[in-house]
């Protein structure tokens, strides 16, 4: 195994699907008795906020601390099956441009992982049904078949996602520098600076700041799900996926934003 060995690494709400996996779960929980009405509204409300303006670190805590309580006692079998429920869910929200992507680095021979703060029952079998190369989520503690409510993992969420990256990447030999990461939020930039190539995608206000500051691609999927917008394509060949992008990216980052959304 050389050490040139490249991969790529996706976020998953908003990134590769249009909304919020946690959303989906807590759903799937309600209909499950594993969640009060009350908090099921809260979340549709939240999840309906995350999907035009992203998620702070403060929500995100929030979620983390509420799944985790939630989960106390609960068998792991009972969250196995809640994962094949949503599954269904998950697939149905993939976007379009999000599936090329991933295609076009598996075409050009690098693996490609979801990363995500979602529970890991979820991430992985997510990503096997996208055949991907594997599934980077939450790990809780489990103890005698049940979880504890505890973390058996850092909280895959911003510095925690590039600890998982490192990790991953020190088991199977990968080269960050030559590797990819794919993410809409600010809260993830941890991941995105843990790799050589960088990439917005549809980012929040803040990363598309920084993004455009940096020189990053930023990557934006139109609302009808049929095309990339804006400043990438996503009919650019593997073979050149890294140095089109790269390129296509420093240009717009040099634009103003008029220019850009004349685009």
């Amino acid at each position: 195994m050389t050490s040139s060995r490249a991969a790529a690494f996706f976020d998953l709400d908003r990134t590769i699907i249009s909304g919020s996996s946690v959303f989906t779960f807590g759903w799937v929980a309600y209909r499950a008795g594993l969640m009060p009405t009350s908090q099921l509204i809260a979340d549709a409300a939240n999840a309906a906020a995350f999907k035009f303006s992203g998620a702070s670190d403060d929500k995100t805590e929030m979620v983390r601390n509420r799944i985790l309580e939630a989960i106390i006692g609960v068998p792991v079998s009972t969250f196995t099956e809640l994962a094949d429920d949503i599954l269904p869910k998950l697939m149905a929200d993939v976007r379009r441009e999000a599936r090329g992507l991933i295609d076009l680095h598996t075409d050009a021979e690098r693996d490609t992982y979801i990363v995500s703060a979602s529970p890991i029952e979820i991430v992985g079998k997510f990503a096997e049904a996208m055949d991907m190369t594997g599934g980077i989520g939450t790990v809780a503690a489990i103890n005698n078949g049940v979880y504890t409510g505890e973390l058996a993992q850092p909280f895959c969420y911003g510095e925690g996602k590039a600890h998982a990256i490192r990790r991953v990447a020190a088991e199977k030999g990968y080269d960050l520098e030559a590797s990819y990461a794919y993410t809409d939020s600010a809260g993830d930039l941890p991941m995105l600076e843990v790799v050589g190539h960088p990439v917005a995608v549809n980012p929040d206000r803040a990363l598309e700041t920084i993004a455009y500051h940096r020189g990053w691609p930023i990557v934006e999927f139109s609302r009808t799900r049929k095309k990339v917008v804006k400043r990438t394509t996503a009919a650019v060949g593997a073979v050149g996926l890294a140095a089109a992008t790269y390129a296509l990216g420093r240009y717009q980052g040099r634009r103003s934003p008029s220019e850009v959304h004349r685009a």
